[in-house]
């Protein structure tokens, strides 16, 4: 189950519902999901087959036209370029919905409160409006295999922002000290923006 922090706030949620009412505050959707239907090194064609009903629900619910299957391991080519395109704060021209299969990442979300931190795990399945200032990175193990929906693919290209909040924190979650350190100038004037 995914784990909320608000790091500027030294506050954790560790608790399914509360981290649903929390997100939802931002707009932000999170959920659980059942694993049980596929069995782990399934192909991305068995996923969605197995997922179908839920795919086709979540397209009808955010007006997404398809769905896929990333799947990310450490031997994955280009891996350090590809994680580096979204390691950094940027928006997106749609929404980002990942129902996580595999592994764990951080999904960093610049709310009115401050940064959240958002660690998903397997069985967990979020949803980022459009728009939402935010970045992503793996987790030691650099894993990750997830469902991913889109309106339209081309509208998945990072809008980068250039605020430099992102450099705050440790790129690598580790447990609950992989927070690093808080830049007062670079949260304040990011979240001022």
């Amino acid at each position: 189950m995914a784990v909320l922090r608000f790091p500027d706030q030294n506050r954790t949620i560790e608790n399914e519902a509360e981290i649903r009412a929390e997100l939802a505050t931002a707009g932000i959707d999170y959920e659980r999901w059942s694993l049980d239907r596929v069995p782990a090194g399934c192909s991305a064609e068995q996923v969605l087959a197995a997922y179908a009903a839920e795919i086709d629900a979540m397209k009808r619910r955010g007006g997404y036209v398809t769905a896929d299957v990333i799947d990310v391991t450490p031997e994955t080519p280009n891996l350090d370029a590809m994680l580096a395109r979204f390691d950094k704060e940027h928006t997106h021209s749609e929404d980002e919905v990942r129902f996580i299969l595999a592994g764990r990442g951080i999904f960093f979300l610049v709310l009115d409160k401050g940064v959240a931190a958002v660690e998903v795990h397997p069985g967990d399945m979020l949803r980022v409006p459009r728009d939402t200032r935010h970045w992503f990175t793996l987790c030691a193990d650099r894993r990750i295999r997830a469902i991913r929906w889109f309106q339209d693919t081309t509208g998945w290209t990072p809008h980068y922002t250039g605020s430099g909040v992102d450099q705050v924190y440790q790129p690598l979650c580790f447990g609950p000290a992989y927070l690093g350190p808080r830049v007062e100038t670079a949260i304040d004037n990011s979240i001022r923006a």
